[in-house]
């Protein structure tokens, strides 16, 4: 074996020693670096408040997409938003409701529920009795976003011209197209009745009611709703709510949202998906909260979605090439499934659904994201502009189930299984000329559902046979 000889002393490092330690070392320093970079990143969100806490709330969300470092750094800032005074909320009712907050409210509680990028709520009682959340915009917000937003634009070029590898321009493109949609509380406000309606056949689903007599762009005035956020599980054991069972409705509705209507709500962090049980029923409700960032998917791409999905979940390799480039990876489209499943290559060649995940799976695909930042950076330049929101929604319901351990259980494929088929059969019929090729559709549509019920039937049953036996087994033993 050749070696490095250290001067007059015939020390002798083996050349592959010397490589691990050489690697070893860039690696560390690499971390540093990322680390350092995402605080000072953090601390110019903060200081600079509205726009660009929004856009660092964006990043951190990107969990399997960017270095560990930032996405841990910068979560922080959806519970550390800087707070309005009360002079400044008081005002902005006055010019907006053209009243004094004694005129509106028996009651309005100064502290706020919870403060984010452009907003604070409030909690506070009407004349009639009824308890309400009050969103008001944070005073500076609607005139400081354009200009912030330029700013970026500048400072995201100029990155970009130092350091080539360094493409983030879709970054500054989405919040251009989606920061006046959400600083507009009216248009948040249609799309919590619009969703609220689409999906009323889910009963544990809970939107808050608007009260639109006391709604403007900058204030939105909703019934009041208790509850523990998604993450938190000592809420949920303290409270008698079932962990598995939220997953599964969590999945259920996002599958129908995506795969089914392609009206998307795309701001899934656990301040904005409550807890709770029904305070009538006493059956668990998921809340769901700020409606002002949905993304609507075109019918093509949505479909190409669902069938890109359904490779995943099957292992179909031709299947899932074909659909990722359609979609726009190119030859990126290894890549491109691994970050939309946040699996290793070797679990999506296998088929997603058979092969569960592992902590050193999880290490590998972050460890991963840092190696090949500039290849994600170029992916996410590529795909169409619909699929940006889509994976932050992803990385956000990923983070959920990781927090609560449920994820990728055999359900959530079921589920997602269940909306494709639904999906492709709804446009097959409309497409269909005859009634008979109708019913001939709906007659597979229904075949292919009752199968996937047989399925889950068996994994329920199995699971219920091994937990007998198991529990059998303990007993003897003891």
């Amino acid at each position: 074996m050749r070696c490095l000889s250290s001067g007059t002393h015939a020390q002798k490092i083996p050349i592959i020693q010397y490589r691990k330690f050489f690697l070893a070392t860039i690696a560390e320093n690499l971390l540093k670096v990322h680390l350092r970079s995402a605080e000072r990143l953090r601390d110019l969100c903060c200081a600079n408040r509205g726009t660009f806490i929004k856009v660092g709330q964006h990043l951190g969300a990107l969990d399997y997409l960017l270095p560990e470092e930032y996405t841990s750094t910068l979560k922080v800032l959806h519970s550390r938003a800087p707070q309005s005074s009360m002079e400044e909320i008081q005002q902005v009712i006055r010019e907006d409701l053209g009243k004094e907050l004694s005129e509106l409210f028996v009651s309005f509680e100064e502290k706020p529920q919870g403060a984010a990028s452009l907003a604070q709520v409030h909690k506070a009682v009407l004349p009639d009795g009824r308890t309400v959340a009050v969103k008001v915009q944070h005073p500076k917000v609607q005139r400081q976003g354009s200009k912030d937003i330029m700013v970026m634009e500048v400072l995201v070029r100029a990155v970009h011209w130092l350091f080539p590898d360094f493409a983030f321009m879709w970054l500054v493109e989405e919040a251009k197209k989606n920061m006046p949609l959400e600083l507009d509380f009216l248009n948040e406000g249609h799309n919590a009745e619009r969703v609220a309606k689409m999906l009323s056949h889910f009963p544990f689903l809970k939107v808050p009611i608007i009260h639109w007599h006391l709604s403007t762009k900058r204030i939105l005035t909703m019934e009041f709703a208790e509850g523990g956020q998604v993450n938190d599980r000592d809420y949920m054991k303290k409270h008698g709510i079932n962990v598995n069972e939220i997953s599964e409705n969590l999945g259920k509705m996002y599958s129908e949202m995506i795969f089914i209507h392609g009206f998307v709500h795309c701001d899934p962090h656990p301040g904005n998906v409550l807890v709770r049980k029904c305070p009538q029923s006493n059956k668990t409700e998921i809340v769901l909260l700020d409606h002002g960032l949905y993304q609507t998917l075109q019918p093509d791409f949505r479909l190409d979605y669902c069938r890109l999905w359904q490779a995943l979940i099957k292992g179909d390799m031709s299947g899932v090439e074909r659909y990722s480039r359609r979609l726009g990876a190119g030859a990126l489209y290894p890549l491109f499934a691994c970050v939309l499943t946040a699996r290793s290559w070797t679990a999506v060649n296998a088929g997603i659904s058979s092969v569960p995940v592992t902590q050193s799976e999880d290490v590998e695909i972050r460890t991963n994201a840092a190696l090949y930042l500039p290849q994600i950076s170029e992916l996410l330049n590529r795909v169409p502009r619909q699929m940006l929101l889509l994976l932050k929604t992803n990385d956000l319901l990923r983070g959920i189930e990781t927090t609560l351990q449920t994820r990728a259980s055999s359900s959530s494929f079921i589920n997602m299984s269940r909306c494709c088929i639904r999906a492709m059969a709804r446009h097959k019929r409309s497409k269909a000329q005859s009634r008979r090729r109708r019913l001939q559709i709906t007659l597979a549509e229904s075949l292919s559902l009752w199968r996937l019920s047989m399925y889950e039937l068996l994994l329920w049953a199995k699971g219920c046979m091994l937990g007998h036996w198991f529990t059998a087994l303990l007993s003897f033993l003891h």
